[in-house]
């Protein structure tokens, strides 16, 4: 449960526009859609992508750290991390399980086989979208387990782009079309709470000293 008195208490430290920000933002947020990346090893595509999530409204990005340790380029995160929530695993196995727990479908990113086309993707269900190495593409344990598989219709000699550039075009297309649906992609009332009252902590320089404070005058 969040404490509605520490969350007024935080906003009375934000400006009225700031407070206005978040909820317009939030109006757009979604988890019906959170994509999913694999060992990835270029660590400015790992922030490029968490800046598109940021940009086009998806909350969380799921890193797997199976190969690679990870840690956010800031200056191309352009601050999404203060808004993307970032859920790390060791293994890809226990990302798949993280995601289909929380009912999520499998969709692996691969130009190789009969995968769906980006414009005829079914955005109805809560997918977990999987991108893969730079050089590799995904694992044979993503395609295999995968419930669907999705690519970007290309018609030159090149048969992949970039995998911040990729994410960058298969995020606008399906959140822009989520958006346009009567899907009911919204967070919930109790994730809005949620992620105002993190973002308000992320907004206050001095949060340690306030919080502090807040606990002496509320007992």
């Amino acid at each position: 449960m969040i404490d509605l008195d520490l969350l007024n208490y935080l906003e009375g430290f934000l400006t009225d526009n700031r407070k206005e920000r978040f909820l317009k933002i939030l109006d757009s947020r979604t988890k019906h859609f959170t994509i999913a990346m694999e060992d990835v090893f270029q660590l400015h595509n790992t922030s490029a992508v968490m800046r598109s999530c940021e940009v086009f409204g998806i909350q969380e990005l799921n890193v797997v750290e199976q190969k690679f340790g990870k840690r956010i380029d800031t200056e191309i995160a352009m601050g999404a991390q203060k808004w993307v929530d970032v859920n790390r695993f060791n293994s890809i196995q226990s990302c798949i399980d993280s995601m289909k727990s929380k009912g999520y479908q499998i969709i692996a990113t691969t130009p190789h086989n009969d995968s769906c086309m980006l414009h005829e993707f079914d955005i109805s269900k809560p997918s977990a979208i999987f991108f893969g190495t730079e050089r590799d593409g995904l694992s044979q344990e993503v395609i295999d387990q995968a419930d669907g598989y999705l690519k970007i219709p290309m018609v030159g000699f090149t048969e992949s782009l970039n995998i911040s550039v990729s994410a960058a075009i298969i995020i606008q297309d399906i959140t822009n079309r989520l958006r346009q649906s009567n899907i009911n992609w919204q967070l919930t009332p109790e994730e809005l709470l949620e992620k105002r009252l993190e973002w308000a902590r992320n907004s206050i320089k001095d949060i340690v000293r306030i919080e502090e404070r807040y606990a002496q005058l509320n007992p």
